[in-house]
């Protein structure tokens, strides 16, 4: 009988996840299959003590459950706390453990592109929900971490309040979008959480980078459209652009690792992932 794995959301038909784990079993020879399943808001924790009780071996949780099924494991690992989130859940002997693995595979990407460390950066984040929270957070507690952070945010409350939790030593500042913009000249890194600028709203972008350095790095979350408003206007002042998709790759090889103990083949997952969004 295959063990069962599976991405947990509300909605989840659009999800690339089954296509990218299921090759990956494939190709390791892993009797083991990946679904997504859509639980309704109403019945999540009824649905989940399901999945439990079915010994499912590990799954996936995206929105809007990512901060509601931690109440519902056995443990929670202490960085999934601190960001308050879980996006990978691992049945350990029966004991479901709760880890985060988008910062961290944000971080792996963006690292993988830029082929250097972070450690003298001046890293702007641009929002302040849970995707920043997640990066953020990774980013500080990296060995390399940047020198210095700010959180942009429209709202500069919520962004202080992101800094104020935070659980390890950084140089953070939160500003407003507009103050972002008037000294985006001295940001080394800029990374857009937000979904500004995603299909079908392409003509957004998050903030005006009209005056930033060349080679500055422009990352952007989004990976549909592959380039977003913000990394086409980031290209045109020669910046190194950085798309979502790497982070969505290795979040995923990330949790795959986590199930099986094995490394997948990252470039092989990007490949699949990539012929499906450039689909026509």
């Amino acid at each position: 009988m295959k063990q069962l794995y599976g991405l947990i959301g509300y909605p989840v038909g659009h999800s690339l996840s089954p296509l990218m784990h299921n090759d990956a079993f494939g190709n390791l020879g892993i009797d083991a299959h990946y679904e997504a399943i859509q639980i309704e808001p109403d019945s999540f924790k009824v649905e989940v003590e399901k999945l439990k009780k079915q010994q499912i071996k590990g799954f996936n949780v995206t929105i809007p459950y990512k901060v509601d099924i931690m109440d519902l494991l056995d443990e929670v690992d202490p960085l999934a706390r601190a960001i308050g989130a879980v996006n990978t859940v691992v049945n350990q002997n029966g004991r479901y453990v709760g880890y985060n693995t988008d910062g961290d595979g944000y971080v792996a990407s963006l690292l993988q592109h830029v082929g250097g460390a972070l450690k003298d950066k001046a890293v702007a984040i641009i929002g302040a929900g849970g995707a920043a929270k997640a990066i953020f957070y990774t980013l500080a507690s990296h060995k390399d971490s940047p020198s210095s952070f700010y959180i942009c945010n429209r709202t500069v409350e919520k962004a202080q309040r992101l800094i104020d939790q935070l659980p390890f030593q950084a140089n953070a500042s939160a500003i407003t979008l507009d103050e972002a913009e008037k000294k985006v000249d001295t940001f080394d890194v800029i990374i857009n959480t937000t979904s500004v600028g995603m299909h079908p709203h392409v003509e957004d972008a998050p903030i005006d980078i009209q005056h930033i350095r060349p080679e500055t790095i422009v990352s952007d979350i989004i990976y549909n459209p592959l380039e977003t408003k913000l990394l086409k206007e980031a290209k045109q002042k020669q910046a190194y652009c950085h798309n979502g998709v790497g982070m969505f790759v290795l979040q995923g090889a990330l949790a795959f690792e986590k199930w099986t103990g094995i490394v997948p083949d990252q470039k092989k997952m990007e490949q699949i992932v990539l012929k499906k969004l450039t689909e026509k």
